[in-house]
């Protein structure tokens, strides 16, 4: 899971510089209207509390985390539908795209441009999908030999270190299980999601095709109704700075 944990890392620091200037505000509060649809208490809905979660960590105004739960109660908002488009990118990189929408006659030509007009193509359903697996994500600030064991005993699969900190992951049922033991034994944690894991990665080495993929992902992150993005390729140490 080494190129993934390397891809969540790139997509982190990202997400930084969005929440920074209030651009993810959009994607957090369709999460959250989707989210609630479970139930509007954080308590028992663990969905919910992940997103919520993720919205503070962006600085979002409690206002509009509360007008994001209160949309399931509006009988005159439009209905939020969650899609997976599947595709390639340059160097025949496998992406997901999750989309939350109200309006797929928008969001489907979006995603589509940005793929072709960044040297990728959308595929037919499946095509990509059967090549990731669904999984738990936990991101803490913690690392070393001991820390690895504690995630180990906290019920989790793997553990990938980078710069001092740790991407967890989990089987999906086991996300919220493992993420509060870790908290209750007081281990940082500051990111928990529902990811999709690559079974394989394949790596990124030309600068020119590292350029492209990267312009591709910032085009599909750059429309409002994309909630994440889950990819299967590792871009070689450097080449991005060449």
């Amino acid at each position: 899971m080494s190129g993934h944990s390397k891809w969540s890392t790139i997509k982190r620091e990202k997400g930084v510089k969005d929440a920074a200037r209030g651009a993810v505000f959009t994607k957090l509060g369709n999460a959250i209207a989707l989210a609630a649809r479970g139930g509007i208490d954080p308590e028992t809905n663990f969905t919910l509390r992940l997103a919520i979660d993720k919205a503070k960590a962006a600085n979002m105004p409690h206002a509009n985390i509360q007008r994001a739960i209160d949309r399931i109660k509006d009988k005159g908002a439009a209905e939020l539908q969650e899609v997976m488009y599947e595709g390639y990118g340059p160097g025949g990189a496998a992406i997901l795209v999750e989309v939350a929408t109200d309006n797929l006659n928008r969001t489907y030509p979006e995603v589509r441009l940005a793929f072709s007009k960044h040297g990728g193509s959308i595929a037919e359903k499946g095509a990509v999908a059967f090549q990731f697996a669904r999984k738990g994500l936990i991101h803490v600030k913690a690392a070393g030999d001991e820390f690895m064991l504690e995630a180990l005993d906290a019920g989790a699969e793997d553990v990938q270190e980078e710069d001092g900190e740790s991407d967890v992951y989990t089987v999906d049922t086991e996300l919220a299980r493992v993420r509060d033991s870790l908290k209750e034994r007081g281990f940082a944690i500051t990111e928990a999601a529902l990811t999709y894991v690559p079974s394989t990665t394949i790596e990124i080495t030309d600068p020119d095709t590292a350029g492209k993929i990267m312009r591709l992902m910032d085009a599909l992150d750059d429309i409002d109704d994309v909630s994440d993005t889950h990819v299967n390729f590792d871009i070689a140490e450097g080449i991005l700075n060449e």
